[in-house]
């Protein structure tokens, strides 16, 4: 077992710079072919996003198993030993990426982080979500912001992303995909500057489904330009995304619908 540091941050302050040295260091590491998986240490208020970020540019056979802990190390109960034990038995049975925490072994594609105290701290609520790798790419991550619908949401944020040179944004509507007609215009002006929206739920288990109109619903906002997301949730949402446009990928629709 050899260890390595990529780095030493807080998880809740991690770029998608940082996490991409993540993703460098796990290809590093398996280029040896004597390695026979890779366990990844991790805070857990971005492992979900990190660990969606592996597996967009995974193609290899091994595993790659990310695990944490809810407390400390210096805890007298603290749940660390066991989630790196899981993991490092994960590491060399398993295969693609995957978290190991709280006694389950779940896919990173979907995983959410479902409690902010208890040790079974993941979970994957609508199950395996389809794979599709991406190619590496290079260049400056683009900015990728996250706006949450509430009742009567207006446009305003929708609106500040864009002023403040957001190449993509995430929103996260009511229910199946929903929101007001305020925000269908904001998404329609967002477009025609040439700003990507993708559309999620704030609901915790279940897709996007585009179907209501009303003026604010779903429907509407795919119409004015917002991409679903199918089944992804905003934080790997936003990983996704960024990503896609990072790569330069002309159609978001077809990668979200291959991944959703």
């Amino acid at each position: 077992m050899r260890v390595v540091e990529a780095l030493r941050v807080d998880s809740s302050t991690l770029t998608l710079d940082d996490a991409w040295t993540v993703v460098t260091r796990v290809h590093a590491a398996l280029a040896d072919p004597g390695v026979a998986g890779v366990v990844v240490l991790h805070g857990t208020d971005s492992l979900a996003e990190t660990a969606y970020l592996l597996d967009l540019h995974h193609a290899d056979a091994r595993a790659v198993v990310l695990t944490g802990s809810q407390r400390t190390s210096d805890h007298a109960e603290t749940d660390a030993p066991a989630n790196v034990l899981a993991a490092l038995r994960t590491a060399v049975t398993g295969s693609g990426v995957l978290v190991a925490f709280g006694g389950r072994v779940l896919p990173a594609a979907g995983v959410v982080k479902r409690h902010t105290t208890d040790l079974d701290a993941f979970a994957a609520p609508d199950g395996p979500l389809p794979r599709a790798v991406l190619p590496a790419a290079d260049g400056p991550w683009p900015r990728v912001d996250v706006v949450t619908a509430h009742p009567g949401v207006d446009g305003v944020l929708l609106d500040a992303c864009v002023a403040a040179g957001a190449g993509g944004v995430v929103l996260e509507g009511l229910g199946s995909g929903n929101a007001t007609p305020a925000v269908v215009a904001a998404v329609a002006r967002a477009r025609a500057a040439g700003v990507a929206v993708v559309l999620t739920t704030r609901v915790p288990a279940g897709p996007v489904a585009t179907t209501y109109g009303d003026g604010g619903g779903g429907a509407d906002l795919a119409a004015a330009g917002a991409v679903p997301a199918g089944r992804l949730k905003a934080g790997q949402a936003r990983v996704l995304l960024a990503a896609l446009l990072r790569a330069g990928a002309g159609d978001l629709a077809a990668g979200f619908a291959a991944r959703g």
